[in-house]
């Protein structure tokens, strides 16, 4: 197969298991960590809406999410690529923080969480799983 053609399958790869894995955790998240009472976090009115009910505990798994899908989509990608696996790893990267800039953007939220999840979760968490996924065999 022609390295292009599957270095941007690696990348559409990455990015749909890193989805997956995203919203496993999150959907996830609300058993482990009930949201607050009284709120509606069903939709993105109702989820902006609660957000100053809102605890540090109900981070917890949105940040996780974030890196982890990251984490996950950036090693499938470095995994498959042909070449440049390390660069198709931070595209994954790219794409998710600006995903979570636009989320960001939307919802709103405390400062620490903004701070922590974009500088933390997306690029850090992709150059990770380019070296992991360079390293396995």
């Amino acid at each position: 197969m022609n390295p292009f053609v599957k270095n941007i399958l690696a990348v559409i790869a990455g990015l749909v298991v890193g989805s997956i894995v995203n919203m496993g955790i999150i959907m996830l998240s609300g058993s482990l960590i009930p949201p607050p009472e009284g709120g509606d976090i069903t939709t993105m009115e109702g989820l902006k809406a609660t957000m100053h009910l809102f605890e540090p505990r109900h981070f917890i798994f949105p940040f996780l999410a974030h890196a982890i899908g990251t984490l996950v989509g950036a090693f499938v990608a470095g995994k498959l690529a042909a070449t440049r696996k390390m660069t198709m790893a931070l595209i994954i990267g790219i794409f998710f923080f600006i995903g979570g800039s636009i989320n960001i953007s939307m919802l709103g939220g405390p400062l620490w969480f903004t701070a922590l999840d974009l500088t933390m979760a997306y690029i850090p968490m992709a150059y990770l799983g380019g070296k992991l996924g360079r390293k396995t065999t």
